[in-house]
């Protein structure tokens, strides 16, 4: 990494050269055909926020309409990324785009060639089994959805890659903290059918956005990563099975309608509609959020707490200014 850096410096190149609107949905076209993770949502919309380029998460949701799934990886598929390297690495993953004309093939890559003088340079494995064929794709569309809704009118990132739940009803057990929410499964108290909320975890309540690793891990750990659907205003680890939708905004520290939820309220999922709901009304929804009091905050001086003062929504990348 150290000797490309030195070469882009020697050549001239800069980032911005580099970091386009089209070199940005170049990115987000690689994350869905591989199942890449929702973190890729956050990032990015970051990155082109420092870049000076006009990204959304609506973004996201019209790219993976249109893009195949075509990498079985891990943790929903087959293969690992060294499997990846070995059949032909993430060049012939740009030529299967590429050939599909859904890659912006005129965008610089780091090497100074365009992305498309790389992929034409692609060498797949004879037999190699990790990244399907145009006309074989593991799903017609990409691995990440945005869903939107009374529960997340700015928007949640939801990963299907993996599993072929589109569809979720269900009580909510509603948590403020993710040790909480662990306690809750080790203590047998979340049953199959049950929507676990944990809020309070976004980039203001967090703060930081941290990923509900030892709540997703002992979800699928019990038996019910196919029976229990998740939602959090936090961030959720990659390796995660089941219906879960993360980076839910507003967050609940922002009084979001996460905020307004309750044990037992109903919340349903529907992937293919793109939506996500509590069956509640506007009004009770507002009623709720009426008598809402802000949590104490977890920090209230240093680094932490200037951070959760200034950082901006999840839909927005999570950036500060």
């Amino acid at each position: 990494c150290g000797q490309l850096v030195m070469e882009l410096l020697r050549k001239d190149l800069r980032p911005r050269q580099i970091i386009t609107r089209k070199a940005l949905e170049n990115a987000i076209i690689a994350v869905a055909t591989t199942g890449g993770s929702t973190n890729a949502v956050l990032h990015l919309l970051a990155v082109a926020r420092e870049a000076g380029v006009r990204l959304t998460i609506d973004d996201f949701d019209k790219i993976n309409r249109k893009v195949p799934l075509l990498a079985d990886l891990k943790p929903g598929g087959r293969f690992m990324a060294a499997d990846l390297y070995a059949a032909g690495g993430t060049t012939l993953v740009a030529k299967r785009l590429l050939d599909a004309g859904l890659l912006h093939a005129d965008q610089l890559a780091v090497t100074g060639r365009t992305i498309g003088e790389e992929a034409r340079q692609a060498s797949e494995t004879p037999g190699q089994q990790v990244v399907r064929l145009l006309v074989n794709p593991i799903k017609p569309t990409g691995g990440l959805v945005i869903l939107k809704g009374n529960l997340a009118p700015e928007g949640c990132v939801v990963k299907v890659a993996g599993h072929s739940m589109m569809s979720f009803r269900g009580p909510a057990k509603v948590f403020n903290r993710e040790e909480d929410a662990f306690a809750a499964v080790k203590a047998g108290q979340i049953q199959a059918g049950d929507v676990v909320v944990i809020r309070y975890e976004g980039p203001v309540g967090g703060p930081g956005m941290r990923e509900m690793l030892g709540v997703t891990a002992a979800i699928v750990g019990i038996g019910l990563g196919d029976s229990v659907a998740l939602l959090t205003d936090g961030r959720f680890s990659g390796a995660t099975h089941g219906l879960m939708a993360g980076h839910v905004a507003p967050e609940a520290a922002k009084k979001g309608p996460i905020a307004a939820l309750k044990t037992g309220d109903i919340i349903v999922f529907d992937v293919p509609a793109r939506t996500l709901n509590v069956e509640l009304t506007k009004k009770e929804i507002k009623a709720r959020l009426s008598k809402w009091k802000p949590p104490v905050p977890r920090y209230t001086t240093g680094v932490m707490a200037k951070y959760a003062r200034h950082v901006s929504s999840a839909s927005e990348g999570a950036v500060t200014s």
